[in-house]
């Protein structure tokens, strides 16, 4: 169904108008003011909405950033209404911002991402080829949406290089270099005295359905999220970057890969669901 759905550059006050409409859909919260998209629009962003007809049922926001060495484009907000979000329209609206601000003259754009949403990490590391280059603690302190309420809003900044990234190769799993695992009762086990920083490719379990299981156990869902923080942290601040995500479809979490890579900018902000 996706595949019929139209990806343009929104212009308009119109067009911002509708965007609203599906940011508080997806969300439910007050969206963003249409003067500032307007002027963000005017000034070096790209915002994107996706159409089935007249319909709106997605947007992408993202605005100019400068790190006080270069410029970037900040990709704020990727939303879709619940319909339309398997299919790969997420991936299609990220193409096609990468190709317009390739056209304006971005080589760089940047976001964050919540990195216990499995879906996301699959598409920014795997099929974007995008570089998970920081960690961020608490980004965004409380936050009382549908989706970060309860929880810390812990995040990866994704940074990719329009010039060199591509989809990401398959890599073979090595257990003795897993720092998350998971129990028989699905909970989160620290592995964390295996860690070598002089040793490369290490990988950290997440769960395949965030979402489900904080409804379902709201303290299990925060063990997940202090346990996976201490190795994301651990391996960040040893110069290792999230190179690549493996999708198990069998069982209930997918892995992280993480490697040592260089990051390209400094950005901040994030794009949600997809």
């Amino acid at each position: 169904m996706t595949n019929n759905i139209e990806i343009r550059k929104l212009t308009s006050m119109t067009d911002l108008r509708k965007m609203q409409e599906v940011e508080e859909a997806v969300w439910q919260m007050t969206p963003n003011p249409v003067h500032q998209t307007y002027t963000a629009l005017n000034h070096g962003g790209v915002i994107l909405g996706a159409f089935d007809g007249q319909a709106m049922v997605g947007f992408l926001y993202s605005f100019a950033g400068f790190d006080g060495s270069q410029s970037y484009l900040c990709s704020h907000m990727l939303g879709i209404l619940p319909g339309y979000r398997k299919g790969g329209l997420g991936e299609r609206m990220k193409l096609k911002q990468a190709e317009i601000a390739r056209e304006i003259g971005y080589s760089i754009i940047t976001w964050t991402f919540d990195p216990l949403e499995s879906l996301n990490a699959y598409l920014n590391l795997h099929k974007l080829g995008a570089t998970g280059a920081f960690y961020k603690k608490d980004h965004y302190g409380s936050m009382d949406d549908e989706l970060n309420e309860g929880l810390p809003t812990d995040r990866i900044q994704i940074e990719w290089d329009l010039n060199t990234a591509k989809p990401a190769q398959k890599i073979t799993f090595v257990e003795n270099k897993l720092m998350i695992d998971v129990t028989t009762n699905g909970i989160p086990k620290a592995y964390l005295d295996r860690f070598n920083p002089i040793d490369d490719g290490w990988f950290v379990a997440v769960p395949n359905n965030f979402q489900s299981l904080k409804k379902k156990d709201i303290n299990l869902a925060k063990e997940w999220r202090h346990k996976t923080r201490e190795a994301f942290q651990l391996l960040f601040d040893n110069g290792f970057t999230a190179e690549n995500f493996i999708r198990n479809h069998w069982k209930r979490h997918s892995y992280y890969y993480f490697t040592k890579t260089n990051p390209c900018t400094g950005g901040n902000q994030h794009d949600n669901p997809y």
